[in-house]
């Protein structure tokens, strides 16, 4: 399923370099959605085969691997694409997702399916109540986020447009450090689970009333800081609230994301057309610490 998900990447990828039309191009990045979604449903289950009882270390690395894409690929892709163009950029993208697809054919031991995998195990862990009030809080959470994040370069230019790019890397940073952090600290998991997305609540507040670069600053990294342990924190916990069935909890999380980041970005741009970027902070905000409010009602088993 992984490589096949990565195939079906590096193809979205040749769809829109060759797209003769927009529709093209749109089916191209419905097909990357397919397979991200995908491939993140089902990494953590692999990876904890390939690497019995270091599910911390295996929930850290991927969401390391995500973060270092975000700070390097998003301004590499940028600088490559002026230099040669959008179609030859998605085509060398195609080049390293086919790589990424013969790396993972050669490298991860062959993972049996779970005897009881499939609808009749989705529906199980639908029933599994703390289950649910989790995937609750991921979507208030992811939420909070990506009603804000779309608009971020908005939120920095409102103070001051010419220290955009480092102000992004200032972000990008911090997210690196919070994913380490966040694996370190995942021992604590209850705790952690309810600070992050109130420390994200705070980034989000800040940066609605930061008036200067230096507390801007302080509010990027933050904000980077947090929303990256979040991946972790979240994986992490469906699995040890339902450690039975956690192919479908890992499914229903990444879920959750896709909604939340879909209807996220429609809030945050409404938002911005009706109020301005400090609105959707805000928003932002409040979603973020009810998400923090009900992790910490929540319990988690012990490991």
């Amino acid at each position: 399923m992984l490589v096949a998900l990565l195939a079906i990447a590096a193809l979205s990828n040749v769809a829109v370099a060759l797209a003769p039309s927009f529709a093209v191009l749109l089916v191209g990045r419905l097909l990357l959605g397919v397979a991200l979604a995908g491939y993140w449903s089902f990494a953590f289950g692999a990876g904890t085969h390939a690497v019995p009882g270091k599910d911390r270390l295996v929930s850290s690395a991927l969401a390391f691997g995500t973060s270092i894409a975000t700070v390097v690929g998003i301004p590499l892709a940028s600088v490559v694409g002026d230099a040669v163009g959008w179609r030859a950029t998605f085509g060398g993208t195609a080049v390293l997702t086919a790589v990424a697809a013969v790396a993972v054919a050669m490298a991860l031991p062959s993972v049996p399916p779970h005897p009881g995998a499939g609808l009749r195990m989705l529906r199980a862990a639908l029933r599994n109540g703390r289950l649910m009030a989790g995937i609750a809080c991921v979507v208030l959470v992811a939420l909070g986020n990506f009603a804000a994040y779309p608009y971020i370069r908005i939120a920095i230019e409102d103070v001051d447009p010419a220290a955009t790019t480092w102000l992004l890397l200032t972000w990008g940073i911090g997210g690196l450090v919070g994913t380490l952090l966040a694996g370190f600290l995942a021992r604590w998991l209850r705790p952690l689970a309810a600070v992050a997305p109130v420390a994200l609540s705070a980034s989000l507040v800040l940066a609605a009333f930061a008036t200067s670069v230096p507390v801007l600053a302080v509010a990027m990294v933050l904000w980077g800081l947090s929303i990256s342990m979040m991946p972790v924190i979240t994986q992490l916990w469906v699995t040890r609230v339902e450690p039975e069935r956690a192919e479908s909890a890992m499914s229903l999380q990444v879920t959750a994301f896709q909604v939340a980041i879909t209807v996220g970005a429609a809030l945050g741009g409404a938002l911005l057309d009706g109020h301005g970027v400090q609105s959707l902070l805000l928003v932002g905000a409040g979603a973020a610490v009810a998400a923090g409010i009900g992790w910490a009602v929540l319990r988690v088993p012990r490991t």
